[in-house]
């Protein structure tokens, strides 16, 4: 396996009175793509600076390889950085961006030209290789730059919300072939980011952070499946969440006495007692929505009335407002064009179904 680990520890960062990082630890594989996500503030792009070099924290130790870094000036890492605004040189060719780092090194001429057309065509630009950058697209720049953090074949290579300045699409497509380059070149990749699609997309692993502090880590099934509290469910995707007092447990099934839904069955492994005030979450595309009532064991109903739909072409989320006044999302996929569901449309009345086993706890207060 290429790469290197990569361990955060205890560390703090602060500029002025604003604390960036709080008591933060992390632990990197060597080959692992590792997304630190959160939305702006949270302290992400600090830490990426943090392990490339370019800021020193106040407290804490960050290793490479199990070797302490702190005090190594960027060169000396064995990380480079891709950064959102490309940094590229204007008056040079592509060839000669991607060849500059080579040239500082004094690379022989020779080797320069095999090396640069060998990452060129790695990203798929060998064609573009006299081309100056402002003949380029957006995702042509962006390439360029990845190709010229990888020339000098890193053991780390950080990315600083290397998309944000693409459009929509563009950013759908270069994040499938980052995965891609990702996978040929096994490198560790730590790739921070505010967007949760991308992080879920292409991740081994997440870090979600928030305020300065690291609140989950883990695959991105288990980031979305098992949120670890309510700002990471809220965060990650979209949520429907219920506050409640447990008023009975048996084995992992709670009945919990919500706040504008009554009763609801809550099936889950979390240590949690009568009198406990919790939080619970289900998603909305667990959510089965009818105009008919649909029951059975661990089922839990509630009705409403369509506030919203929104079509979205392969699918409809519905806004629902439950009897208590409360919004619901649902979302509905459209697998086919007909099947057997009737339609359903603003103002209609719908019950929604959900197991208990669908419902996980994000937050316990012990009564």
């Amino acid at each position: 396996m290429k790469g290197s680990d990569v361990a955060v520890s205890n560390v703090s960062k602060s500029f002025g009175s604003f604390a960036a990082l709080k008591d933060v630890s992390v632990s990197i594989n060597k080959g692992e793509f590792y997304s630190l996500l959160g939305p702006s503030g949270c302290g992400k792009t600090t830490l990426l600076r943090l392990i490339a070099g370019f800021e020193d924290p106040d407290r804490g130790q960050i290793t490479i390889d199990g070797a302490d870094v702190l005090g190594l000036p960027p060169d000396k890492r064995h990380c480079n950085t891709v950064f959102q605004s490309y940094a590229l040189f204007p008056h040079l060719s592509v060839f000669e961006n991607v060849a500059f780092p080579l040239r500082i090194r004094k690379v022989p001429s020779r080797l320069i030209k095999e090396l640069v057309f060998k990452h060129l065509e790695l990203v798929q630009l060998e064609a573009h290789a006299d081309k100056k950058p402002s003949q380029l697209s957006g995702g042509q720049k962006q390439r360029v730059a990845i190709a010229r953090a990888l020339i000098n074949e890193p053991s780390v290579l950080l990315l600083d919300e290397p998309l944000s300045a693409l459009d929509a699409k563009l950013r759908q497509h270069m994040l499938m072939e980052l995965d891609a380059i990702h996978d040929k070149v096994g490198i560790t990749f730590i790739y921070v980011t505010h967007d949760q699609q991308e992080a879920l997309s292409v991740s081994d692993r997440i870090a979600v952070m928030n305020a300065g502090k690291v609140l989950q880590i883990g695959s991105p099934q288990q980031i979305y499946e098992n949120p670890a509290s309510e700002f990471v469910a809220r965060f990650i995707g979209e949520a429907n969440l219920f506050t409640g007092v447990v008023t009975r447990r048996e084995g992992s099934l709670n009945l919990v006495d919500t706040d504008g839904f009554g009763p609801l069955l809550v099936d889950d492994e979390t240590e949690v007692a009568v009198g406990d005030r919790i939080v619970a979450t289900i998603r909305p595309e667990k959510i089965r929505i009818s105009t008919e009532r649909l029951e059975g064991p661990n089922i839990n109903v509630l009705h409403g009335v369509v506030h919203e739909p929104v079509y979205s072409g392969f699918q409809t989320k519905y806004i629902i407002r439950a009897d208590s006044g409360s919004l619901l999302t649902v979302f509905r996929q459209h697998a086919n064009w007909s099947e057997g569901i009737p339609d359903i449309e603003w103002k209609d009345e719908v019950f929604l179904s959900f197991s208990a086993r669908d419902m996980v706890i994000v937050e316990r207060n012990p009564g």
